[in-house]
């Protein structure tokens, strides 16, 4: 009935997508393999991509010849540009999605990629022999064969939905879990352990009262993710801001002996970053509120998100505190929130690859992992998809460093550091963050993902054409001089020092109060001179102009640390005959396993006399 594959993909979650269109687009038979062809890339908790750091994740999984980027320009219904008032490594796009069309937009665009079969069914198990994974068990008994297999199973293993004093077993509301996996890994060696994550009530925007509340309308300019060209919305859905105050919280409270958070009946440990209502009021007394995000679903429904208000809370409980916010008073609820516990395997048993180290063949990718959000999942698909087709064409594995992406950022810290709570990207995790800026993801990834045979001929020729222009922008600017009476009238409108004798234009750049659209308004010259060009490209000459400093010493920087990460590590190096390494370092790095004395320097726990040692011994 089945053919043996190249790659199979368990799972068709954020992770799973991405993971099955990178396999298929690089050349190998794949098979996405998901409990329910309906809920294909199905928007689990909010409908929104993007965010702080999350937006570049975003941006660069499309350099790379994703899907993530493109699938949400077609779905957006809202979009922002966070951050503007700040510098532009902080800039991080955000999009809220029409959460139905994103499904359709994904499962159209795998449909129409080659290479690429679907089956639905339950994975149950994995055929592994002598140490190799070499292929799938399903529901209903067959045995599917393949060369490499990745795991994408999100909150799906050993899933338990709580609300209030009830549960059961689901993967997400009105899903069933997935059995039988957790236990095999664990028989084969592999550490598992629990994890928690939990989603609002979802209620009916026709009995909201707007006018209480702050109205969040999306940018003038929808810049969108994808850095080819999308069909964007003409128009934008506004999101609306509201508020809890002391009622709100005493209601809630008055639930709290009901809680299966408070009552002990969850053991995994549940998002520091994005905490359910009651965790906050409970760790935040202080505060007499908190902010609410009203978000609609999508263009053609009524149904509303109500991001900020997370809870496992009873049913009544939840109603009762939600028509006790300002512009509630009225609210009918769909249904109610709930959290889920689920199995993951701690991110230090793998390799850059996402490869397994104890089976090979075997790759896990998303929420499996210990991650939470959309995006972080995605990347992960993305990287374990093209290590999965590298492995199965015995080809070099494919890994991004810190000093590459945010992606390379997130693996390295998963592999290197574990997790013991669901894993988010910040800007702050990256320490090369004004070199991973959202707007020169395709010039960072998309030459290595075009080698690959990932990314486009499309991608990478719009890559050089933006390269080229940015270094005529560049040329001009540097070039180009500006007299004292063309510019000291507006200066003095914007209250800045005037010159006194001619200056070029991109010494004038470097002012903290002149961005480069304002200039060329002020001086014809400049604008006819910058008209050939596209706006994405004016921006990128100007944010290297204006940021050359920091770029640079960023650059230095990372010659500097890229030395360690070249000095690897033999796999089969003994940590255990080094007497001066202490009980914890000779216990972490024998079981992490380092590849460069770089990745053993982020290892919890390693001190620098610890990689001082290990350099000795190397011979360094």
């Amino acid at each position: 009935m089945f053919p043996e594959y190249d790659v199979i993909v368990v799972g068709a979650g954020h992770a799973g997508c991405e993971a099955a269109a990178a396999a298929a687009n690089l050349g190998s038979r794949t098979l996405l393999v998901t409990m329910n062809m309906q809920t294909i890339a199905q928007m689990s908790c909010n409908p929104a991509m993007g965010g702080i750091a999350k937006g570049q994740i975003v941006r660069e999984i499309d350099a790379m010849g994703g899907y993530s980027g493109i699938v949400t320009d077609l779905s957006t219904i809202q979009f922002r540009m966070l951050n503007r008032s700040k510098g532009p490594a902080m800039w991080s796009p955000r999009a809220q999605n029409d959460r139905m069309l994103f499904h359709l937009k994904w499962r159209e665009m795998l449909e129409s990629t080659s290479n690429l079969d679907f089956y639905q069914d339950m994975v149950k198990g994995l055929l592994v022999k002598k140490g190799r994974c070499y292929g799938v068990v399903t529901g209903l008994g067959h045995e599917i064969k393949a060369k490499s297999v990745v795991l994408t199973n999100g909150t799906f293993l050993n899933g338990i939905v709580h609300i209030g004093e009830k549960n059961f077993g689901g993967g997400r509301m009105a899903e069933k879990a997935a059995t039988g996996i957790t236990e095999q890994l664990v028989s084969l060696g592999f550490e598992s352990d629990r994890l928690k994550t939990g989603t609002p009530p979802r209620i009916d925007g026709r009995s909201l009262d707007y006018s209480k509340m702050e109205e969040q309308p999306g940018d003038d300019e929808l810049v969108g993710f994808s850095f080819l060209e999308t069909e964007k919305p003409k128009q934008q859905r506004s999101c609306w801001i509201t508020y809890t105050n002391q009622t709100v919280h005493d209601i809630l409270k008055s639930g709290f002996d009901r809680s299966p958070m408070f009552a002990g009946r969850i053991d995994g440990v549940g998002p520091r970053y994005c905490p359910s209502i009651e965790d906050k009021i409970n760790r935040f007394a202080e505060r007499e509120r908190h902010q609410l995000f009203i978000e609609p679903e999508g263009w053609n429904t009524v149904e509303v998100y109500v991001n900020g208000f997370s809870t496992s809370l009873p049913e009544e409980i939840q109603y009762e505190a939600l028509r006790s916010i300002e512009g509630f008073e009225n609210v009918k609820m769909f249904r109610p929130g709930y959290a889920i516990e689920y199995d993951f395997f701690p991110p230090t048993q793998l390799k850059y690859s996402l490869e397994t180290k104890p089976v090979q063949n075997l790759f896990f990718a998303g929420q499996i992992n210990g991650t939470t959000g959309y995006e972080e999942a995605a990347c992960q698909g993305l990287m374990a998809g093209i290590n999965a087709h590298q492995k199965a064409r015995g080809l070099e594995e494919v890994a991004l460093k810190r000093s590459d992406a945010y992606i390379g950022v997130l693996i390295d810290d998963l592999i290197s550091k574990g997790t013991q709570e669901p894993y988010r990207m910040f800007t702050s995790r990256a320490e090369f963050r004004t070199l991973l800026r959202q707007d020169n993801a395709d010039l960072r990834l998309t030459e290595l993902s075009y080698r690959l045979g990932l990314a486009s001929q499309e991608r990478m020729d719009k890559v050089i054409e933006k390269r080229e222009s940015v270094e005529k922008i560049k040329t001009v600017l540097s070039e180009m001089s500006v007299e004292p009476e063309e510019i000291n009238a507006w200066f003095e409108k914007i209250g800045a020092a005037k010159i006194s004798e001619k200056q070029k234009v991109e010494k004038i750049l470097l002012r903290p109060s002149v961005e480069l659209p304002d200039l060329a308004e002020e001086l014809p010259k400049l604008k006819e001179a910058l008209s050939p060009f596209t706006k994405e490209a004016i921006e990128q000459a100007a944010i290297q102009v204006k940021y050359d400093v920091y770029i640079e010493k960023e650059k230095e920087l990372v010659q500097r640390m890229s030395r360690l990460e070249e000095l690897e590590i033999p796999e089969a190096f003994d940590y255990k005959k080094i007497a001066s390494l202490g009980n914890e370092a000779r216990e972490k790095l024998t079981r992490i396993k380092p590849r460069t004395l770089g990745q053993a320097s982020r290892i919890s726990g390693i001190n620098p006399s610890d990689v001082q040692i290990l350099m000795v011994f190397m011979g360094r």
